[in-house]
This record gives structure tokens, sequence and C-alpha cells, in this order.
């Protein structure tokens, strides 16, 4: 029978509240304690519960922290209500039952935690997002990159929205993809910008692409290849594999420690980063105005309390052109927010010497992207181009028909305060230890 946390509070007629347990319990619920969620407008006297033991704490938030590690659980059942649980406090409930395992459940809907199947045969790390374009990818691929300077063979596992339908092998290691191997797949109906060809050029190193379509409120996909791509990695005989997640959505496997990343503090108020948060051994925040902030620079904004235990890395993503472009008239194509503009053309211009004409940053927009590529033509030697949304299919043949040369970038995490690679190290011991343990 599944076990069930019930939701109560002290605004419901003590009578009301104990008939909603029982039929709690003719739905075929074991309720096995009730979590006081506060109030006391309609209590005279101590609260009955039929008999189910009562958790209290100083807030909801820390009275259900405590019923799910005192109670084997396997669901919440909220039959509290506003104003003592309104809208917003039922999804930081929410968040702590699912980062829990447990699923959630309250009239009119449920959430059920993400599946995460144990099947890795080497430790894991999920690189995980509040949302698109949070720096998701570069996160993911400084990890491997960082592991790799250690001397460990790491393998990313990357899903995403333009994923292969079977797991694809990109050997970065050996034979990162050229520009010619990457039109080849665009020609041939691929999309060959993904994210497996993006962390394979970028890192060095080999990854394994998969596809997801959708992603619910937990993080949950409607459809992915994810565990037969973690299956073809396990054949590159990895120390340590990397699942990149995609938007919102969280790989579907197992991993033994977990990356945060979010788009500025802003960010961190959002359902998204809800139990996401309390999933995470680091959080990395990427400040989006360009400017590198200390760790001291920003403050948790979450209410969903994380964690001591979650270290906070403020980063910027500075541009990497894997390839010589100084003296050379460059023009710039990007998914980053016109904001960024000139923080890119300074940075390509002072660390690496480029003579940058112009910046796009409509590279997920591709009519808008060969409207800039075209108003251009003729003007620049180089395209420097993020290996990103239209980069192959419309940038890079654009930008060749006009004669210019391709020079991919890689946006490469910049922190202050607390030093990025140090954080992935133990980050990867957290991984190891807890393989070893489970």
């Amino acid at each position: 029978m599944t076990k069930a946390l019930v939701l109560i509070d002290g605004e419901h007629y003590p009578p009301v509240t104990l008939q909603a347990i029982d039929v709690t319990r003719a739905r075929g619920y074991e309720v096995i304690a009730a979590v006081f969620c506060g109030g006391g407008e309609k209590l005279s006297r101590p609260l009955d519960t039929g008999g189910i033991p009562i958790v209290r704490g100083d807030d909801a938030l820390d009275a259900l922290e405590i019923a799910i590690g005192a109670f084997a659980a396997d669901v919440v059942v909220d039959l509290s209500d506003d104003p003592i649980v309104d809208h917003a406090m039922r999804m930081r409930l929410a968040g702590i039952a699912l980062s829990r395992g447990l699923a959630y459940e309250a009239p009119g809907f449920r959430l059920e935690p993400p599946p995460r199947t144990r099947i890795a045969h080497v430790p894991t790390i999920a690189v995980i997002g509040t949302g698109k374009r949070c720096g998701k990818t570069a996160v993911s691929a400084h990890v491997a990159r960082t592991l790799k300077e250690s001397g460990l063979r790491p393998v990313i596992v990357a899903m995403g929205r333009g994923g292969p339908d079977r797991p694809v092998v990109v050997r970065g290691d050996l034979h990162p993809p050229t520009v010619e191997a990457l039109v080849a797949l665009a020609v041939a109906g691929n999309h060959a910008a993904s994210d497996v060809y993006e962390d394979a050029v970028v890192a060095g190193v080999a990854a394994v692409g998969a596809r997801r379509a959708g992603a619910g409120p937990a993080g949950a996909t409607a459809v992915d290849t994810v565990v037969a791509a973690v299956e073809a990695a396990h054949g590159l005989e990895p120390d340590v594999i990397v699942l990149e997640g995609s938007g919102t959505a969280i790989p579907p496997v197992h991993a033994d420690a977990t990356i945060l990343v979010a788009r500025d503090t802003d960010d961190l108020g959002s359902w998204p980063a809800s139990h996401r948060l309390l999933l995470a051994d680091l959080l990395v925040v990427r400040m989006t105005d360009g400017k590198v902030a200390s760790t001291e620079d920003f403050a948790l904004t979450s209410p969903d309390r994380p964690p001591a235990s979650v270290v906070r890395v403020a980063v910027a993503l500075r541009p990497t052109p894997l390839g010589p472009v100084e003296g050379r008239r460059v023009f710039a194509a990007t998914t980053a927010p016109v904001d960024t503009g000139d923080m890119l053309r300074d940075h390509l211009e002072r660390e690496y010497g480029a003579k940058v004409i112009g910046v796009t940053h409509h590279l997920a927009d591709r009519t808008k992207l060969e409207t800039d590529l075209r108003a251009i033509a003729g003007r620049y030697e180089i395209l420097a181009v993020e290996l990103k949304a239209a980069a192959v299919d419309v940038a890079v043949r654009v930008a060749q028909e006009g004669g210019a040369e391709i020079v991919f970038v890689d946006n490469r995490p910049i922190s202050a305060g607390r030093d990025l690679e140090d954080e992935i190290a133990t980050v990867h011991k957290k991984a190891q230890e807890r393989f070893k343990n489970r």
C-alpha cells in the first residue's frame, strides 16, 4: 500500500480534517503521519488525527523535512489550503518532496519525481539548469575539460531537442568534428549544432548524443534516449560520465552529484529552481550582465533554503575562439542577448587581437541571422560563431558562400571568488564517494 504523509492546517475545523484523512485512506493510501503546516483559527482543543502522529517544525517546510526524515513515505498528500499554504508555498513544499523522491499530490494535480535509474558503471555528475540558454553546455564542457586535465577520461552524455534518434558517439578526444564534417551532417538533415557536437569540439572529449522531447514541472521528459546513450558511453571506458541536461529537463539517470546552472540570481526564485536547488551540490550562477561577481556579491534569493553544503560560484561566460583571429576582420554570431555585445566585442579584440566589425545576436533565429550575414557579406574574413542553433545550416553556409573562414567559439566560464575548477574537483570527489558507497 502507498504510504502517505498528509499536510494539514489549523484553518480547517478538526472534524473536517479528520474526514479528509479518512477519505485519503479510502483512496488506498496508508496515512502514516500528518505534517502540521500552521494556523489555528479553528482549533479550540488539541487536533485529532485519528491516532496518527503529528509532525511540527519551525514552519511548514521544516515540518515536512522532519517528517520525510522520520517516516518512509511514498507520497505527500496536501489537505491544507490558503492562507496557510498558498500557491507559492505549495510549490516550495512540492520541491522538497520531489527532491527526496516522493510524489506530491494536491486536489487537481499530482507531481512525480523524475525517474533517475541507476545504470551507470562509473561515477556520474549531472549538469542541470533552470531553463534554456542558462549556460549548461558551457559548464558541462568545462566540467569535462577540467576532469580531463586532471588525468581522467570523462564522457559527456548530452540530450537535446535536436538530438539523434539513436545514440551517436562523437570522439572529440581523438578527432573533433571539422567544419566540413558538420556541414555534411547538416546537408544530410541532421542537427549539426546539437550539444553533442559542441561538447566534442569545445571540450575535446568523447561525447554521446541523445534526444528528448518535453519537460514536465519536475524535470521529467516525455520521451528520451538517454538510457541507451549511457549504455553507449560505457563502451568508451570512461572514468566519469557527465550527464548534460536540456532546458529544464533532468537526465533520467541517477547522478552521484549534481551541478545546477542558473541565469543570474533572479532565476533562483522561479519554480524550475525550486527542487533542483535541493538536488544540487554546486550552484553556478551565470551573471548575465557580463560582469564577473564574487560569490559574496550575490545572495541566494530562492526561498527553498537549500542545504548549507550547496556551494555557490558566480561566473561570466567569455568567448574563446578555437582558432587564430588576430589581426583579422571578424564577424561574430552568438545566441547571447544584445546587452552582451560590447563585452563580446571588447573581449575578442583585447584578448585575441581580432578586428570585430560586427556582431549578430540572432544565431537562434534563422531568418534574421541570414539577413544579418548577407548585409555584411564581403566585409569580414572570419565568422566567429558559437556551435549552437543555426550555426551550421545557416551561419556557416552563408559565410562560406561569401568566402569567409569559420572559427568556432567556446563560451568559457570565468569565476571570481571561489575557484570553479576547485569546486568541480570537489563535486567529482563527492560523486566518487557516493558511487562507491551506494
